[in-house]
């Protein structure tokens, strides 16, 4: 018989057989969750999946449990005690790029967007089917590992895969962006978006293309991502880098 977790415990789920072979070995998920039949239930069906499992029950036990271990991601609710999720988004994402998924209750529109605005990579509506967050949870973890595609005759760089936009360097190849010659930390999305934008350069490309290319959603998904995520990358590289199409999405501007 499965002994129940404490809910406050920081030590680490022993995770169990993985049901499918393609997942990534040994991936290790921090659950941020007050709610401790959200928190039990969801731990579980993550631990079916075959990812390790840490949990914290507030936002402050949260950050020391992340500073404490290396994680892989987090998933963490907006409402929490002592230090809520838009808050401890905001101190993880001065010091790491770690994959970061929100979960919000459906009527809290405006948390998202501010959990968003945080540096959160997506969000998922509570009560959370698994099969989404699964997918989720995937799509973010691609994300944060993947290789960006060589230059070709349609997609501009030079033998090296550096790209150069006035102030602006990006090589394609490190995956390395520098900004006045300076290093510039970028989140796996903001990353992926910057790809895509300078891959068509002068090019409009709408919102709902760049959902499918970088977020990897299809007609359901929340264009409010994308417009964020935007938000986020003009502040870092400069907003003459990127145009508003209104009415439509983006441009890069050469």
């Amino acid at each position: 018989m499965r002994q129940e977790r404490d809910p406050s415990a920081r030590a680490d789920a022993a995770a169990p057989s993985r049901p499918a072979a393609n997942l990534p070995p040994a991936v290790h998920v921090l659950l941020v969750e007050d709610d401790e039949a959200i928190r039990r239930s969801v731990g579980m069906a993550l631990e079916r999946y075959g990812y390790r499992v840490s949990v914290a029950p507030d936002g402050l036990t949260g950050l020391e449990m992340f500073r404490a271990a290396q994680h892989d991601l987090l998933l963490l609710d907006i409402m929490l005690p002592h230090l809520d999720g838009i808050g401890l988004c905001h101190r993880i994402r001065e010091t790491s790029q770690t994959p970061i998924l929100m979960m919000s209750a459906r009527s809290d529109a405006l948390d998202v967007v501010a959990g968003l605005e945080a540096g959160a990579d997506d969000y998922v509506v509570k009560p959370v089917d698994t099969n989404v967050l699964v997918a989720r949870i995937r799509t973010l973890l691609r994300r944060a590992t993947f290789t960006a595609p060589p230059a070709t005759d349609d997609r501009p760089g030079d033998a090296d895969g550096l790209l150069t936009f006035r102030n602006l360097s990006i090589d394609t190849r490190g995956l390395e962006v520098r900004v006045d010659g300076r290093p510039l930390a970028l989140a796996p999305t903001e990353l992926r978006l910057l790809l895509e934008f300078a891959a068509a350069p002068g090019i409009a490309l709408q919102r709902q293309t760049l959902l499918r290319k970088v977020w990897d959603y299809g007609w359901d998904g929340d264009i409010r991502v994308v417009d964020l995520a935007v938000q986020r990358l003009r502040k870092k590289i400069g907003a003459e880098h990127i145009e508003t199409i209104r009415g439509f999405g983006y441009k890069f501007r050469r």
